[in-house]
């Protein structure tokens, strides 16, 4: 009796064990779907809303006094090769701190914006690339999850400079957005540094700011520009407000913009909370006819780095280029790339960049989407412009006509 009671509990036993395996065989299934499907929302990128502060780098911390300094640097032709540019000429306020041209008129112009003109005669190229807003290019770097360095913040169309001390100096440099050609380009610093120098009234503002320091210094000019662009932060969007818990910032419509902005593949590349993922990716753009030369961008392979999509109703035109006027074009042309052939001559189907490939933006959601991207504007940002500069040249450069 006692073998045979044995034997029973033995087999079911196994009959439990069974169960459970064959429970387990159906369970399996679905935990791999639910975990493909966690992985397709995850390489679908993530979008955030930006910090309320941000960080300076441990050698350069933000001070007022130190912003103001910068800011009246950022208006005064000093800093050009002929005294007639300043950093304001091309990053106005007005624009978001970008410029309304497609390629801005740089060194020999007048006028702003729309208004800019060569003067004649005129032998200066037009600047190579449009001019990327500088609002909140403080969060420049910040991935997914709100983490960046800012001494290594990608800088330019091209990532040529990491952080903005070393970003400062480069349009000054540039033959035809700052330096022209009366100085050669290791020549112009110490001249803007000599020039600085020589005018008391900057001596006594850098002293004040940088005590310790006898003279200007290069390396204190770019600290004090670097100030002043990290300060200009605009970061309570709609959208903001909606990421941070305010559900009725946004619409029906807008939200269902973003989830089709999400869907469509957009945030792979404008993801984080700055909607970029700043790497270069190569789309094939049509060349810009105001260059007397194809721009092949990031190490000559035609990439140029995603950037932000915030603050876009002030920014246009669109693309490094500007070659496109329009949020509904920029998301037309991406559309296009799902089949027919780059814009680009220099370019076929297979340079084109892979998550570029796996867009799928449809046509009949396309206003939809520029209407979830009209959220991420947010005009209360820092638009002061000082009164007079210490070199007692026109403020902003030669910007009226």
């Amino acid at each position: 009796m006692r073998l045979r009671s044995f034997n029973k509990l033995v087999f079911i036993i196994s009959i439990l064990v069974a169960c459970g395996g064959i429970i387990e065989a159906c369970r399996e299934p679905v935990n791999e779907q639910a975990r493909i499907t966690r992985k397709k929302e995850a390489d679908l990128g993530k979008i955030a809303a930006l910090p309320v502060s941000f960080l300076s780098p441990a050698d350069n911390p933000t001070t007022e006094e130190k912003v103001e300094l910068g800011r009246l640097l950022f208006y005064d032709p000093i800093l050009s090769g002929n005294k007639d540019v300043s950093c304001a000429t091309c990053h106005h306020p007005e624009f978001g701190y970008a410029e309304s041209l497609d390629l801005p008129i740089g060194v020999n112009g007048r006028g702003l914006g729309q208004n800019r003109v060569f003067k004649k005669p005129n032998n200066i190229p037009f600047t190579k690339r449009n001019s990327q807003s500088l609002l909140n290019i403080a969060f420049n770097g910040i991935d997914e999850n709100g983490n960046y360095v800012p001494d290594k913040a990608p800088m330019f169309w091209d990532l040529r400079a990491s952080g903005l001390e070393e970003q400062a100096l480069e349009p000054i440099k540039t033959l035809e957005e700052m330096r022209g050609f009366d100085f050669a380009e290791h020549e112009i610093v110490p001249e803007v540094v000599k020039r600085l120098n020589a005018i008391p009234a900057y001596g006594k503002i850098f002293n004040s700011v940088f005590p310790g320091d006898k003279e200007i210094t290069a390396e204190n000019l770019a600290k004090s520009l670097a100030a002043f662009q990290r300060s200009l932060v605009s970061n309570n969007s709609r959208f903001d407000q909606y990421m941070r818990g305010d559900k009725s910032a946004l619409s029906t419509r807008e939200i269902e913009g973003m989830q089709l902005f999400i869907t469509s593949g957009c945030a792979r590349c404008h993801n984080g909370p700055m909607f970029s993922d700043f790497k270069p990716h190569v789309l094939g753009v049509a060349e810009n006819d105001k260059l007397p030369f194809s721009d092949s961008g990031f190490q000559q392979s035609y990439a140029f780095r995603t950037p932000t999509l915030r603050n876009l109703r002030r920014t246009r035109p669109y693309m490094h280029n500007g070659k496109i006027q329009t949020l509904e074009s920029v998301l037309t042309f991406y559309e296009d790339l799902q089949g027919k052939e780059l814009a680009n001559k220099h370019l076929t189907r297979q340079h084109l960049d892979t998550l570029a490939k796996q867009l799928r933006v449809e046509f009949k959601h396309i206003n939809t989407i520029v209407e979830f991207l009209n959220t991420l504007n947010d005009d209360d940002y820092d638009r002061r412009i000082p009164d007079k500069v210490p070199s007692g040249l026109p403020v902003g450069g030669l910007i009226k006509n």
